[in-house]
């Protein structure tokens, strides 16, 4: 079975630009889970997944919103064990629960995260605030003890190894985030590595890294700012000079060649910072096309040899 979950907050703003909470409202609209059905997979839609607000969120030092952590949203990926968890998200920092909750149901899993941005200050390091800018650092065991004691957090347990992500199109990482990516031996592949190796090369070293010594189930995190504006101008925090259309089909295309994906977030969809219709027409389409090639859609055409077999009179 294929569990698509649409996670949908409406009242968690973690940015001043609101309108990302709509992210999974037009992918629905784009005719993505009938394009999914279409393609025989076994689709059950849990609809909009809500949580208590918690009123009077006071920032913790510079952390904004810090008490809406959304430990329930972790437990609604860990709900059973399925082949397939799958969340449209609309904010970065709720990686903390799919991938925790992920984690719970396969401890050995590992990640394959796809962004412009590592997402991996702490508290400490942080300078904006933004939670959507720390999940990873809340994930990796080897940044346990530098982690402060944030309200709302004494769920979180970490499940993740340094050895166990690798990110792939980084291109704006801030200072603090360099200095742990390098002093924790973090694998990545910033758009200066895929521009001199190649986007295959860049895939054959993720799953050799991940995988060369055991076959384990992959989490994929997509944050559609990982491509370049021109292909997803409607989102949050854009960066020139990133992953191209045909880069992103690639990753997610390899991905399900593997026969291992198990969990994947499509994230930062954000209509409201289209500055025309086409662009978010635009931006949708894409992340329609990301999310198809994780299920199997290939660019030259998907057909079974028995279409040939009995052909319609």
């Amino acid at each position: 079975m294929v569990m698509i979950t649409s996670e949908l907050l409406y009242f968690l703003i973690v940015q001043p630009r609101g309108g990302v909470e709509e992210g999974p409202t037009v992918l629905r609209k784009a005719g993505l889970l009938e394009k999914l059905k279409e393609l025989e997979c076994d689709v059950k839609d849990y609809g909009a997944l809500t949580f208590a607000d918690v009123p009077n969120d006071s920032p913790f030092q510079i952390v904004k919103n810090p008490s809406q952590s959304y430990q329930g949203f972790c437990d609604k990926t860990a709900i059973e064990k399925l082949e397939l968890t799958f969340f449209f998200k609309w904010k970065n920092f709720l990686a903390i629960g799919s991938i925790s909750g992920h984690a719970r149901v396969h401890p050995d899993l590992c990640v394959i995260w796809v962004d412009a941005h590592t997402d991996i200050n702490t508290p400490l390091t942080t300078t904006t605030g933004n939670l959507h800018g720390q999940p990873v650092s809340f994930l990796l065991k080897e940044l346990k003890g530098k982690i402060p004691d944030v309200p709302g957090f004494s769920w979180v347990t970490p499940c993740l190894s340094a050895k166990d992500i690798v990110y792939i199109g980084l291109r704006d990482v801030d200072p603090g985030e360099h200095y742990i990516l390098k002093i924790l031996g973090i694998k990545y592949f910033s758009m200066t590595e895929v521009d001199k190796l190649g986007i295959g090369k860049v895939m054959e070293e993720t799953f050799s890294y991940l995988l060369g010594r055991k076959k384990r189930p992959i989490h994929l995190s997509f944050d559609v700012d990982g491509l370049d504006p021109s292909f997803t101008p409607a989102t949050g925090t854009p960066v020139q000079g990133g992953l191209s259309y045909r880069e992103g089909l690639y990753i997610t295309e390899e991905i399900y060649k593997t026969g291992l994906l198990s969990g994947l977030d499509i994230m930062e969809v954000n209509p409201s910072l289209g500055k025309t219709p086409e662009e978010v027409t635009r931006t949708v389409n894409t992340a329609v096309a990301i999310t198809l090639a994780c299920f199997g859609v290939a660019r030259e055409g998907n057909h079974k040899p028995t279409d040939y077999l009995n052909p319609p009179k």
